[in-house]
């Protein structure tokens, strides 16, 4: 069942850690739309729905090549294919990215009460930029994970160790806010307490990869601080 932050008895968190594509902004048609051209292009693979709603969203691209092909992609593929598809996604997305709904003043409820927040993406740092940019809400964040931070991207639980790490907290210590299944895994794996936005997939699905609450978005959140 779909929860509100009203029904969360836990207090503020000491810290808050961002997933980025689906969390911070609902962008995640562009990015399956990317998927869907250039895994055509590139790999010879005509993605189905359930490939795009399984198997592509959270995990970084040569990961996600993975579980598509059941094989690594070679290096040189593996960059080729990054390079493309991330291209034509800025190219769908550029001008219509908006943040979710109640998210600038969860942020800076955050802000105002000492909170600090993290962004922990499998996106590459050149995708971040153009995103947060076209949110205007970078100045809030202290600090990032990036897809090229880490060895293992997601659903292995070290993004969110990391992201953790960053403020010199524990990941028990720290809320996550995830849309993916295999985000959800690996914030829920790392041991913060996680609440997924259900803009990538349905809440029974998100609760049962893990999810504490499932939320259409960060409507209210802000207020929640305050209790």
């Amino acid at each position: 069942m779909t929860q509100t932050p009203s029904s969360q008895p836990q207090k503020p968190p000491s810290a808050v850690l961002f997933d980025m594509d689906g969390v911070l902004t609902d962008n995640n048609h562009f990015h399956r739309a990317a998927w869907k051209e250039l895994a055509l292009e590139l790999l010879a693979l005509d993605l189905s729905e359930d490939d795009l709603n399984h198997k592509v969203d959270g995990g970084r691209n040569p990961e996600i090549i993975e579980r598509l092909t059941g094989q690594p992609p070679t290096p040189q593929l593996a960059e080729r294919f990054h390079i493309a598809k991330e291209q034509r996604y800025r190219d769908l997305a550029r001008g219509q990215l908006r943040a979710v709904a109640g998210l600038t003043d969860y942020l800076e409820g955050l802000k105002s009460r000492g909170i600090p927040a993290v962004i922990v993406t499998s996106a590459d740092i050149v995708n971040t930029e153009f995103a947060l940019e076209a949110l205007g809400i970078a100045p809030y964040f202290q600090g990032r994970i990036l897809g090229e931070d880490v060895q293992r991207g997601k659903p292995d639980p070290q993004p969110y160790t990391l992201g953790a790490a960053l403020l010199g907290l524990d990941a028990a210590d720290c809320l996550a806010h995830e849309d993916a299944v295999n985000g959800v895994r690996s914030a829920a794996g790392a041991g913060c307490r996680v609440v997924a936005l259900t803009t990538t997939q349905n809440a029974e699905t998100l609760l049962a990869a893990g999810a504490a609450l499932a939320v259409p978005d960060f409507t209210g959140w802000a207020a929640w601080l305050d209790d």
